[in-house]
């Protein structure tokens, strides 16, 4: 049976759709606002008419550890739309030495296999593992290089990707306090933790269209091209939402969920407190000359290109915490990715065909220790308006895992109000 009060969801993206899909399942009746024409936010697919595929806005990447995730996409029925391997295994490339390599987390939590040389990042000893557990008690203030810089090839190649592909912010600025969760929950809790899951088409497919209906079959509403201009607040209750089209009117026992980027919540709520310092990602799609046979993805070190992930006939590449890539044209970016794709795959000297740039230049907040302070709560001045999003104080970085679980927090905040 429903609960009383309807939910307004101001933002489609993932952190929206997780609360309004939570509250669905609760009973609750969902109304969700979207300013763009399609939901998923930066976690989408579309066609490229230049391509002529479909593809992601960008490559992300989530684990079977990841149970914000786990629970979302079993509650939408989107977990078919993932393949998953029957063991954790992350293949590796030195882009400027040519070394390749496989990182196999253990079963358990502690890496016993790392006592063999065989089982290690080439060139990386063992001592180089057990500085990772100054992670766990990094202060507020250190950085990634502060705990991990000295931990001799290893950091090159695995602490410093590592970081910067999570954190999306350079590994002298990010905040190590932030990346320990991450390894608590995947790395600590062994290899079935580890498993990456990919999509079998596209990030639409599994994550937000499965969600779509999965809101409106539980009698929710889904309004694309709705921008939501102000809140209409008498004293420490919102009473009405203006919209592009007119007003809504809020009900005593309706509750509101602001799931937008942080400047735009900023616009809603002007008192509060977001990050304000941003960082780009860039994510390049080439078209190869032949498709493979498999869905496969690389770690890639030693150049610009951080990840390579390949369906079918289109390779995807991601740059992240890509400040000064992210300033050139799109021909002088894929001039520079091309031959680092090429030497991934092993493919030779291949002519560069078709291919589609995208540029994040605010993919995520800048995860440093003075940005983190600036993180919100789900609760605002406004007794009945809470906060969802990847930069909000989730404990996580802002990543799919703690978007979902932002939305998932503010979802069991409304329900244990109600």
């Amino acid at each position: 049976m429903r609960s009383t009060g309807t939910v307004h969801i101001i933002g489609a993206g993932l952190s929206g759709l997780s609360a309004a899909v939570h509250l669905a399942e609760a009973g609750r009746r969902v109304v969700v606002y979207e300013s763009a024409g399609h939901a998923g936010g930066r976690c989408r697919s579309f066609y490229d008419e230049h391509l002529d595929r479909s593809i992601d806005n960008g490559n992300h990447l989530i684990l079977s550890g990841n149970r914000s995730a786990e629970r979302y996409l079993r509650i939408t029925g989107g977990t078919d739309g993932f393949f998953a391997p029957d063991f954790a295994e992350y293949p590796f490339v030195d882009l400027e030495s040519g070394e390749r390599w496989t990182v196999r987390p253990d079963r358990g939590a502690i890496p016993w296999s790392l006592l063999f040389r065989r089982n290690r990042i080439p060139g990386s000893r063992i001592i180089d593992y057990l500085r990772g557990v100054r992670l766990s008690r990094a202060s507020h203030n250190a950085t990634i290089r502060d705990c991990l810089g000295d931990s001799g090839i290893l950091y090159d190649r695995f602490w410093e990707p590592l970081a910067v592909s999570v954190l999306n912010t350079p590994a002298d600025e990010a905040s190590a306090a932030l990346l320990w969760p991450v390894i608590r929950e995947t790395f600590g809790r062994g290899e079935a933790a580890c498993r990456p899951l990919i999509a079998h088409k596209g990030l639409s497919d599994a994550l937000v269209d499965p969600a779509l209906s999965y809101i409106e079959s539980h009698g929710g509403d889904i309004k694309l091209n709705e921008r939501i201009t102000d809140l209409q607040a008498d004293r420490s209750v919102v009473r009405a939402i203006s919209t592009q089209s007119g007003e809504i009117a809020v009900d005593t026992d309706d509750a509101i969920v602001i799931a937008v980027p942080a400047p735009a919540a900023r616009g809603l709520v002007p008192d509060l407190a977001v990050p304000n310092a941003f960082e780009p990602i860039v994510n390049a799609h080439f078209l190869l000359p032949e498709p493979s046979e498999s869905i496969q993805f690389l770690g890639l070190v030693g150049g610009i290109c951080h990840w390579l992930f390949v369906r079918g006939d289109v390779a995807s590449v991601t740059v992240s915490a890509a400040r000064d890539l992210a300033a050139l044209p799109a021909d002088k970016i894929a001039d520079h990715m091309w031959p680092e794709v090429l030497a991934a795959l092993g493919l030779g000297d291949v002519a560069r065909g078709r291919y589609r740039i995208i540029k994040e230049k605010r993919a995520t907040f800048s995860q440093t220790p003075e940005q983190m302070e600036r993180r919100s709560g789900p609760r605002t001045e406004y007794e009945n308006v809470l906060i969802a999003g990847d930069w909000t104080d989730t404990g996580l970085p802002a990543t799919i895992e703690g978007s979902i679980r932002s939305g998932e927090t503010v979802a069991a905040t409304i329900k244990e109000s109600a």
